[in-house]
């Protein structure tokens, strides 16, 4: 049977999630192995319990297994990127994945109060804390090279390499060093309350957490978002796209020299940020996405400030990709710089702007439709190389269907209500949206009250960390700034 098969067969536990016995698991994890349809997207736990999420074609596939005695059957073995889940499930709930590839801390550096603090007994931690513990050197002659915990502009994070001369052997990120102890904030609260929680996870994908959150609060109580809030989540998920690709593409050509780019491009988010204000009140529409429509309306004048910048930007772009195509030093930094090899793509299940550079064809406006996108047009560029040059390629090919996206949508604007009830009650729900970097996924479940009893979020970080790891293998240093740039994984989304 296969590995969908396997989930598909065991009871229900909830509207989306089959309940797993140890022994089913641990046979699901065997046919991982063998088994290369299913994308895993994360592992997470509950006092007790471990959750894993997958994704076959356009449907989401939930599963769990009990784990009394502190134990479960691992993933990482099938699933590479499993493992960093693992390691967060063992620091916060104390649940050993057996069989698993790597058992160090990843969150907890023997600092916090408490150990396991979300199991139902945690236990008062004690002790010197220990020093991080790092993967051996892959041979001699090899010297260290320790950058962080404090990155600026891209968050924090201790990462280790090991280099022979002027070339990476490896490249290691350890977390935990801006750990806020969000899973344990959103537990108590109603999903609005957390929706304020949810659009601080990541303030350049705000948005996204927000609509998936919001789309997975709506699944639990069955509410139904009014139709304008539903093409106002659009207009802002498509600026906040936008925002976050002009961002990525200058800070990358300004890491390969190019400063004037940058510059410009410094320029032109300015100009969407302040039409953003405009028109909702928020530079980052920070909250403006709640569990059952949206929290701000368009103001009278916010159309005309939006077409504006986005008038700016479109003029923009020509000069922009003719600087890429044509600039021979730019071509020099970013041609086959920090390359991600498609088999690899897929074997993380890599989404976003690096999954599509590389090959693999996946975006989930179209491939697992919400909202009003099956209702619009539009292109999904993808390469194939997966260099740094190709995922620059693709934002800006990116960029002009965004813009489309939004005039569509503010075109299909009509008077109505923004916000519907939420009911009060016992539910479940995930949801899936399609982000700025990659796919943003949010499960939550409510007791009878509508507080939320357990709830996960799973940022593109967490799908981009293995890939940094890996596209840094073999290559040159100086190509590092350039590969951290043109991945951004935004390393506060994983470090939950």
């Amino acid at each position: 049977m296969t590995a969908a098969g396997l989930i598909r067969a065991a009871p229900l536990a909830g509207p989306q999630r089959h309940q797993l016995d140890p022994a089913d698991w641990a046979t699901l994890a065997e046919a991982l192995r063998h088994d290369h349809a299913l994308d895993f997207l994360g592992l997470w736990g509950s006092p007790g319990a471990v959750h894993a999420a997958f994704r076959e074609g356009a449907a989401l596939l939930l599963t769990s297994v009990p784990a009394p005695d502190g134990h479960y059957a691992a993933l990482s073995p099938a699933r590479p990127a499993a493992s960093w889940h693992e390691r967060a499930v063992a620091d916060l709930f104390g649940l050993l994945a057996e069989g698993g590839t790597d058992h160090r801390p990843w969150l907890d550096h023997g600092r916090w109060l408490l150990a396991t603090p979300m199991d139902e007994r945690p236990r008062r931690a004690g002790g010197e804390p220990p020093q991080p513990e790092w993967r051996p050197p892959p041979g001699e002659d090899l010297h260290q090279y320790p950058l962080g915990p404090v990155l600026p502009g891209f968050g924090p994070a201790h990462l280790r390499l090991h280099l022979r001369g002027e070339r990476v052997q490896t490249l290691e990120a350890l977390l935990g060093y801006g750990h806020v102890g969000l899973l344990g904030a959103m537990l108590g609260r109603s999903p609005r309350a957390a929706a304020r929680l949810v659009g601080r996870i990541s303030a350049d994908a705000a948005v996204a957490h927000g609509w998936a959150f919001a789309r997975a609060a709506e699944a639990a109580t069955g509410a139904e978002p009014p139709p304008r809030a539903v093409l106002l989540r659009a207009v802002m998920a498509e600026l906040e796209r936008l925002a976050c690709h002009l961002s990525d593409w200058g800070h990358t050509v300004g890491m390969a020299g190019l400063a004037v780019a940058r510059s410009r491009c410094v320029i032109l988010r300015e100009g969407l940020l302040r039409a953003q204000e405009v028109a909702f009140g928020s530079r980052l529409l920070l909250d403006a996405v709640v569990p059952g429509g949206v929290a701000t309306d368009l103001s009278p004048d916010g159309e005309a400030a939006l077409a504006h910048a986005m008038a700016a930007v479109e003029q923009a772009l020509p000069m922009l990709q003719s600087l890429q195509d044509r600039h021979v030093g730019l071509q020099d930094r970013l041609a086959g710089a920090a390359p991600l090899a498609g088999a690899r793509a897929m074997a993380l299940a890599t989404g976003g702007i690096a999954g599509r550079a590389a090959g693999r064809d996946v975006d989930l406006r179209r491939d697992m439709p919400y909202g009003p996108y099956p209702r619009f047009a539009f292109a999904m560029p993808t390469a194939t190389i997966g260099d740094a040059e190709a995922r620059l390629r693709l934002r800006l090919r990116e960029m002009p269907e965004s813009l489309g996206l939004i005039r569509a949508a503010l075109a299909r604007l009509e008077p109505g209500a923004l916000l519907a009830p939420l009911p009060v009650g016992a539910g479940e729900g995930a949801a899936m949206v399609e982000g700025p970097r990659g796919d943003v996924l949010h499960w939550l479940a409510l007791d009878d009250q509508g507080l939320i009893g357990a709830a996960f979020p799973r940022d593109a970080a967490w799908g981009h960390l293995p890939v940094l790891e890996s596209v840094m293998a073999g290559r040159p240093f100086g190509e590092w700034p350039v590969a951290l740039a043109s991945l951004n994984p935004c390393l506060e989304g994983a470090d939950l």
